[in-house]
């Protein structure tokens, strides 16, 4: 399949190769609109969620403007932690295995965790691209190792998550040492107030591009809330996931101590579950991304480190074991699953203080199903359990009936979703009481009729 359609930006052939065999023939949303102005030496925004194909609006572009015969560093590429830098670089080297060799273009990948002794010799020879953690980046800088003086070119990518981690003064560390004539590129899902500062220090007139997914979260996500009711949390999760036996999920907790616990009650179920959040050292997160990549678990328990832009092929099930304070991190969570067509599965495990959250989700137009699961069996429930937000079916069956007692009626409901008529209560012995009356009132008439004939 010829990549026919990206032959209009003019793009160098190896691109274009490249592109054919991955069988991308047809240009995203933010590729059309980003590519000719990073082309052009624009500073950019690309707003979007994860999935728009942001990656290659960017790397085409930059490869594409790379002078081979100068060795000197000319691009930058930062990421906010090192599984999301090592994913650029995989893309990155994936275009770069159809560059032809008179014209290769080298490319390294700076991040923590790594020998830094070995970065430093590998910096001899200067690499026309960069791609990293802005705080391994600087290090390098520091050391004179990295000469980031020739570079005009820089990419943040996921800025707001790169300010929530406290890295943009890293960042700004590196950009404030590059070329004056600075080509900034930022790619974020939002564009937080916060970030208005820095955006304003390094951007001229940029591009503002914002990409809305035509769903918010894929079309074939399932989204289904099971109510925790009075049962333990852990014990519960690690019945959830024995029952859904998935090619692989992903549990995600809010905490590293949530994310260890969930871990220890899955391994010691009997469960082939893994761990990955920012306490662990570096060597043990690369190697279990290695596990990750090759699918040799069948569950990952995780913090929403690995939400965030981290391409895993094969995830059939999300689990929520608690919904996060920051609300596009459930997009970010489920949408790991359901990639390039597939199906998937997401579950959230709700508790009475996720309520405002759920009717948040409801709001953006998140449709959930609900479910509960009893004696190892699930049961999908008609309405929302009880205290969890969603929308009550309405019975059309029912019908108005008036049901008449003496001259007085009440409409009341029938349970059938519609109302009736049903007679006012009557005290016990009316009928009687009423005849008797009714002989005292005739008793009563009589005797004036025989006094008005006297």
């Amino acid at each position: 399949m010829e990549a026919s359609n990206f032959k209009r930006f003019e793009l160098k052939p190896f691109l274009i190769e490249a592109l054919s065999g991955q069988r991308f023939s047809l240009p995203t949303e933010i590729q059309e609109r980003l590519i000719p102005a990073i082309k052009n030496g624009k500073d950019v925004i690309g707003q979007s969620q994860t999935g728009t194909g942001k990656t290659l609006s960017f790397l085409l572009p930059i490869l594409d403007k790379i002078d081979p015969a100068k060795e000197e560093v000319q691009a930058i590429i930062t990421a906010p932690t090192r599984e999301l830098a090592s994913q650029l670089f995989d893309e990155l080297k994936k275009l770069l295995e159809h560059c032809p060799e008179e014209e290769m273009i080298h490319a390294k990948l700076l991040v923590g965790g790594t020998d830094r002794n070995r970065a430093i010799e590998g910096l001899k020879t200067q690499p026309h691209i960069v791609v990293g953690t802005a705080g391994r980046i600087g290090d390098l800088m520091d050391d004179k190792a990295l000469l980031v003086y020739t570079a005009a070119m820089l990419v943040v990518d996921e800025a707001d998550q790169m300010l929530d981690m406290g890295f943009i003064a890293d960042v700004d560390k590196v950009a404030s040492r590059m070329a004056e004539d600075l080509q900034m590129m930022i790619f974020s899902a939002t564009i937080p107030e916060k970030l208005q500062p820095f955006l304003k220090k390094y951007m001229n007139d940029p591009r503002h591009v914002q990409v809305e997914p035509k769903h918010v979260t894929a079309s074939k996500i399932e989204h289904r809330i099971v109510p925790l009711r009075n049962r333990d949390k852990l014990t519960f999760t690690v019945e959830l996931a024995k029952s859904i036996n998935p090619y692989f999920a992903i549990v995600f907790t809010n905490t590293k101590e949530q994310a260890d616990e969930v871990t220890a009650a899955m391994q010691e179920a009997g469960l082939n579950v893994e761990c990955l959040h920012g306490g662990l050292q570096p060597r043990q997160r690369k190697q279990i991304m290695k596990q990750v990549k090759e699918v040799k678990m069948q569950y990952l328990v995780a913090t929403d480190l690995a939400a965030r832009g981290i391409d895993v092929k094969g995830v059939t099930h999300i689990i929520n074991f608690g919904l996060p304070k920051d609300l596009d991190f459930y997009v970010h969570r489920v949408g790991r699953t359901a990639r390039a067509g597939a199906d998937g599965v997401a579950y959230t495990i709700f508790e009475q203080n996720d309520q405002l959250a759920v009717e948040k989700l409801l709001k953006r137009g998140i449709t959930f199903t609900y479910y509960d699961f009893k004696r190892g069996e699930w049961q999908k429930l008609d309405k929302p359990p009880l205290g969890v937000p969603g929308k009550r079916p309405k019975s059309s069956s029912a019908k108005q009936e008036t049901v008449k007692s003496g001259s007085s009626k009440e409409v009341v409901n029938t349970g059938t979703g519609k109302a009736k008529a049903k007679p006012k209560k009557v005290k016990p012995g009316y009928k009687k009481k009423a005849r008797f009356k009714q002989a005292k009132e005739a008793q009563r008439e009589r005797r004036i009729s025989s006094r008005k004939k006297k």
